[in-house]
Order: structure tokens, then C-alpha cells, then sequence
């Protein structure tokens, strides 16, 4: 399925001008769920979109998948506009919503029998033990799903999206909820079928590992685009700092440490003291101050992208 011969654009996805505005039934008060949206994803690209709850994330895979319509803009696909060719971008991608849309009553290979046979797809036997064999599924492809482990009921609603052979695959929080371990496998799996990937997720760890480039969107806004470590790079003015301090003293350092105007986001997390400070130019006063506390470990934290997440949407 969804073949499109004559596409040679170096993007998969195109978004231009992208708004979309939902109005409050009995009120005159318009939420404006994205606005004005503008960016590209190349072929071959995994992009993952970022933001806090309520940024616009579902809403905008919902409009590049023709669940929903935009109130202004446009997008395309392949080359195409999604309004007008809502057919041929059905056919032409795969869309995750976590681990919905399979049956738990079925067995994996009755889940995935069901959606060949509604996508009309051939030979279907034959594909679908090809797709649960890269997913690690063949073992439990005959036992209920209600059996399942959270990690395989994901790859399960994965090998039905991979299905029809989207050339782009959307999942909206695909590994929600999953043991750390077990997403990244998932994640590893995903890279080896070499698709264009547009991705949301709260998991910075998956994020990190699966991504080529980030899109931050916050209150319907993309506040920036670009590869993880440039994101990363943006943010490394500050330093994070990890200490941990003996005899009982963790209590006197947070205090003391809360009272310089260099130190920011000041925590603790068990026995250790995290914060950051404002430039590597402010060590020398730090090391004086803390000289007078009992310090059995300092570490200088490198930044990551769940530091970026949060300066982002704060």
C-alpha cells in the first residue's frame, strides 16, 4: 500500500502556517491549540515533539493524520495536501496512539488477522509473522493479549501499524508507562525499519536515544527546532552540580547554598544536594563556601535533554 512514485522531495512532512483554534461551546473564549506552526521533517528523519501537557502535541498529529482538520494553514505529505488527499495520506502513514486500538480478548495473531483483513492486505500470514519476528513478538503471537506484558501489548499495536508499510509512522506517546529497559529496546527496534518518524513523548530518554532532531511546542507555539545537541549546547551557560555531604550536614549546605546569588534550582534528591550555577567563573567562590562542609563527593553533571525540557516549558 501507498506507493507515491513521483514524490522527490527531501521532506516527508511540511507544515506551513498550521492553526488550529477550538471555541468553547456556550462561551465566547477560543483556545488556540496551535498557532501558526511552520516547520519540515526530512525523509528518512526521526523528529521528536516535545512539550508539556496541553502543549498541542496530539492536536497536531491528529490534523497531520486527517483525524481532524485545521482551522488555517496546511500541511503536506509526501508532497501532498492532507485536506485534499485524505485517501493517499491514509495509505501512506501509520499512526500510534500508545497502546490503543488492539483487543485484549484476541490472541496477538487475531489482532493483527483482523486489521490485514480491514486494510486488505495480501498474503497477510506471511507479513505478519515477517513483522512480529523483528519485533520479537513470534512467541506470544498465539496467546491472548490479555496475557501480555505492557512492553508487548506496545509492540503488538506497533506491528499493526507497520502493517500496511506506512512510509511514516506517527506515535503519540508509544512507550507511556513502560519500564525504562524495555522502551529502549523498543526504541532500538524502531530504528532498524529505517521510516520517517514524527514522535511524541515525555520520555527524554527515549527521546535522546531514537531522535535526529527536537520540535518544542509550548501553548501552541514551536519555541525552537534543532538537533538534540544544539538544544543541549543552548542551555550549557549554566552548570549542574551534584554534591554529597557527611555527617548530617545536608540541611546547613542547602541553607547556605540558597542564600548565593549564583546558585539556581537548588535540590535534593536523597542524600545529594543538586544545583546549578549561573557560570564556571563563580567555582572559586563556590569552593571557598563549601571548603567548611564535610564533602565526600562532588560531580559536575553534563547537561541533558530533561534540563532543557523543563527550562523550556517553564
Amino acid at each position: 500500500m501507498g506507493n507515491n512514485e513521483n514524490f522527490n522531495s527531501e521532506y516527508d512532512i511540511e507544515i506551513l502556517d498550521l492553526t488550529k483554534v477550538y471555541k468553547i461551546k456556550g462561551k465566547k473564549k477560543e483556545i488556540r491549540a496551535l498557532d501558526n506552526i511552520n516547520f519540515k521533517v526530512k525523509k528518512g528523519e526521526i523528529l521528536g515533539l516535545l512539550g508539556p501537557n496541553g502543549a498541542g502535541k496530539t492536536t497536531m498529529v491528529s490534523i497531520l493524520t486527517t483525524l481532524i482538520q485545521p482551522t488555517s494553514g496546511s500541511a503536506k505529505i509526501l508532497g501532498r495536501d492532507i485536506l485534499k488527499n485524505k485517501r493517499f495520506v491514509k495509505e501512506n502513514v501509520g499512526l500510534m496512539l500508545g497502546g490503543d486500538m488492539i483487543y485484549y480478548r484476541l490472541t496477538g495473531y487475531r489482532n493483527l488477522k483482523f486489521f490485514s483483513k480491514i486494510y486488505n492486505i495480501k498474503d497477510y500470514d506471511k507479513k505478519i509473522n515477517e513483522i512480529s519476528e523483528k519485533l520479537n513478538l513470534t512467541d506470544w503471537l498465539h496467546q491472548y493479549v490479555e496475557n501480555y506484558s505492557a512492553g508487548m501489548k506496545v509492540k503488538l499495536a506497533l506491528a499493526r501499524v507497520l502493517l500496511i508499510d506506512p512510509k511514516i509512522l506517527f506515535l503519540d506517546e508509544p512507550m507511556l508507562g513502560l519500564d525504562p529497559k524495555i522502551a529502549k529496546s523498543i526504541a532500538d527496534i524502531l530504528m532498524k525499519f529505517n521510516k520517517t518518524i514524527f514522535l511524541t513523548s515525555h520520555q527524554m530518554n527515549i527521546v535522546e536515544s531514537l531522535c535526529d532532531r527536537i520540535a518544542f511546542l509550548r501553548e501552541g507555539k514551536i519555541i525552537k527546532v534543532d538537533s538534540k545537541q544544539n538544544f543541549k549546547n543552548f542551555f550549557k551557560g549554566d552548570t549542574k552540580i551534584q554534591i554529597h555531604v557527611s555527617n548530617n550536614r545536608k540541611n546547613d549546605l542547602v541553607k547556605t547554598l540558597s542564600n548565593l546569588e549564583f546558585v539556581n534550582n537548588l535540590k535534593v534528591e536523597n542524600e545529594d544536594v543538586y544545583f546549578s550555577l549561573r557560570s564556571k567563573s563563580n567555582y572559586p567562590n563556590l569552593f571557598e563556601i563549601i571548603s567548611n562542609f564535610p564533602i565526600t563527593k562532588f560531580k559536575e553533571i553534563e547537561t541533558d535533554l530533561e534540563d532543557v525540557f523543563i527550562k523550556l516549558s517553564s
